[in-house]
């Protein structure tokens, strides 16, 4: 049983391993001007915006308009493309402590 769950997590860090190296996508242009949106509403006290942002699906660039989230502890670091010397890549946001 020891062998068989040694082997499971292996696999599962081995799989873990190959999504994260292949999820960086590099795209040979530029992404549009992000476009102007209009917030809804805030639903709560503790909402924070998330701005929506240009995605590479399918060979072309694709908006992804922003949302409401519930606000974690730390503060907002927003997703942004980067030029970089293979072609543009997105960074995700993400919560900074």
């Amino acid at each position: 049983m020891k062998k068989f769950l040694l082997a499971l997590l292996s696999i599962t860090i081995l799989v873990a391993f190959l999504f994260s190296c292949a999820s960086t996508v590099y795209v040979p242009k530029s992404p549009p001007p992000a476009k102007e949106e209009i917030k809804p509403p805030r639903p709560g006290p503790k909402a924070v915006w998330v701005s929506g942002h240009w995605k590479w699906s399918g060979g072309q660039y694709v908006w992804s308009p922003g949302h409401w989230v519930r606000k974690a502890k730390g503060h907002w670091v927003p997703g942004h493309w980067e030029k970089r010397s293979r072609g543009w890549v997105y960074v995700k946001g993400h919560w900074r402590p």
